[in-house]
């Protein structure tokens, strides 16, 4: 059975951290991108990075650049995402999803711009709330 587990959430100050994990089981990380989304009250869904370990590449959304790193360790089967100097503006539920297996973007790449439709299983989402 396919499971994704979101922890880490939390209330920061602006200019705080907090490191995010997306707990997987049901599949390897090795044959799967695995990609971070979040949602603000009132908005779509927005694809910020994803990782994929088969070919190592990366993605972050250019808002989060710089500030945010993601890893991934195979024998935890867990994929970090750590949110350094927060803004306001990152208040949002953070959801963690598996991209379906082989997709590629238009770089080659496994991991690429995060797009909701090619994500089939998803995790139930944490709050992250930056707020003074």
């Amino acid at each position: 059975q396919v499971q994704l587990v979101e922890s880490g959430g939390g209330l920061v100050q602006p200019g705080g951290s907090l490191r995010l994990a997306c707990t997987v089981s049901g599949f390897s990380l090795d044959e799967h991108t695995i990609g971070w989304f979040r949602q603000a009250p009132g908005k779509g869904r927005e694809g910020v990075s994803c990782i994929a370990i088969r070919d190592g590449s990366t993605y972050y959304k250019d808002s989060v650049k710089g500030r945010f790193s993601i890893s991934g360790d195979n024998a935890k089967n867990t994929v970090y995402l750590r949110m350094n100097s927060l803004k306001p503006e990152d208040t949002a539920v953070y959801y963690c999803a598996r991209k379906i297996r082989g997709l590629v973007g238009s770089s080659g790449a496994y991991c690429s711009d995060p797009r909701l439709f090619e994500y089939d299983s998803w995790g139930q989402g944490t709050q992250v709330t930056v707020s003074s």
